[in-house]
């Protein structure tokens, strides 16, 4: 089996829209964010804008990953091809071979020669390494490549940027696996394996903590849709802290190895630098 792997990025996307403006669109939700009984309460008497405090601030770089893999497999099989004739027939012959007919019907062997193709992308949330069809809308939206410098210098400028709880090798070795089916052959003529993208995109959050009364609730605004919702997380345990590029990109011949029965690692042939071509 023939493997191609294209080179793991890293990729950026860009904020929409602005802290303050981000912190102006959640403090219109902070009443919900403290649950039913405080919005309900709410309607009753509106509370006092001194009631609540910003007691955290946090604009984060969320990670999701984005894998294309095609697979191709051409192979030979042999297939016994039964056809029915009148009740009268005794016998046919084809191309000069005699067939013998039972039960109204005689039994042609032929040579099958088959192709299979697939493209799978697949959308990995970075945090919960589950896959999340919904993140494809933010593919839509302007990205800059990006370094492990690059991440390294948001962090220092206060952004906390999350690492992915499953670096690259898991991510690809698990959607090769998925990529790669059982065939019934007597022949493989070509396997190819290609994984066309490894690609790891940081979308942009802000996350405001409220406190009130005693309490302390959060409320998220999303930098690329405008989105805002309450509940949701902060990340401030990775303020200030640099990735080690290892983690991210750390994809090999090894790697896809453990999910390909019987491979040699001498017939994988690694392609950095692949072209590939952004969905934009």
């Amino acid at each position: 089996m023939q493997v191609e792997l294209a080179e793991e990025r890293i990729f950026l996307l860009k904020d929409r829209f602005s802290m303050e403006l981000a912190e102006g669109r959640a403090w219109t939700k902070r009443v919900e964010a403290f649950g039913t009984m405080a919005k309900m309460a709410g309607l009753l008497a509106r509370p006092r804008d001194e009631e609540f405090e910003v007691v955290y601030r946090e604009r984060r770089l969320q990670p999701f990953w984005r894998l294309i893999v095609t697979a191709i497999c051409a192979y030979e099989r042999a297939r016994d091809y039964p056809v029915k004739v009148n009740p009268e027939v005794q016998s046919v012959t084809l191309l000069g071979q005699a067939y013998a007919v039972a039960n109204q019907q005689f039994v042609v062997r032929g040579q099958e020669a088959c192709r299979e193709e697939t493209r799978r992308e697949t959308l990995l949330d970075g945090l919960t390494k589950a896959a999340n069809p919904a993140l494809n809308p933010y593919l839509q939206f302007e990205a800059v490549e990006i370094d492990a410098a690059g991440l390294a210098a948001a962090a220092a400028d206060g952004t906390v940027v999350v690492p992915p709880e499953a670096r690259a090798s898991m991510v690809v070795r698990d959607v090769v696996a998925g990529a790669i089916g059982k065939i019934d052959a007597d022949k493989v003529l070509e396997e190819l394996v290609r994984v066309e993208a490894v690609d790891l995109f940081y979308r942009p959050v802000y996350a405001f903590r409220y406190r009130r009364a005693g309490k302390e609730a959060i409320v998220e605004f999303d930098a690329l849709t405008g989105d805002v919702r309450t509940g949701g997380a902060t990340f401030e345990e990775h303020l200030g802290k640099v990735l080690d590029p290892a983690f991210l990109l750390d994809v090999g011949a090894e790697t896809l190895n453990f999910v390909i029965p019987g491979a040699n690692l001498a017939k994988l042939v690694l392609v950095k630098g692949m072209e590939i071509k952004n969905r934009r």
